[in-house]
C-alpha cells in the first residue's frame, strides 16, 4: 500500500478516537466504584437510624 498523508491522518485519527473511548471507559469505571463507595455508606447509615 502506499503511504500517502492521507493514510497517515486516517490512521491518527482512528488511534486518537480509540485513545479517547479508552479515557471514557477509564472515566466511567473510576466514577462507577467512587459512587458504589458512597452508596454503600448512604445504606449502612440509614441501616443504623442515622440518616
Amino acid at each position: 500500500m502506499f503511504m500517502d498523508v492521507v493514510v497517515f491522518a486516517g490512521i491518527a485519527t482512528v488511534l486518537l478516537m480509540i485513545g479517547f473511548f479508552v479515557g471514557v471507559a477509564i472515566f466511567i469505571v473510576k466514577d462507577q466504584k467512587r459512587h458504589d463507595k458512597k452508596a454503600k455508606v448512604e445504606v449502612g447509615r440509614s441501616q443504623i437510624g442515622l440518616s
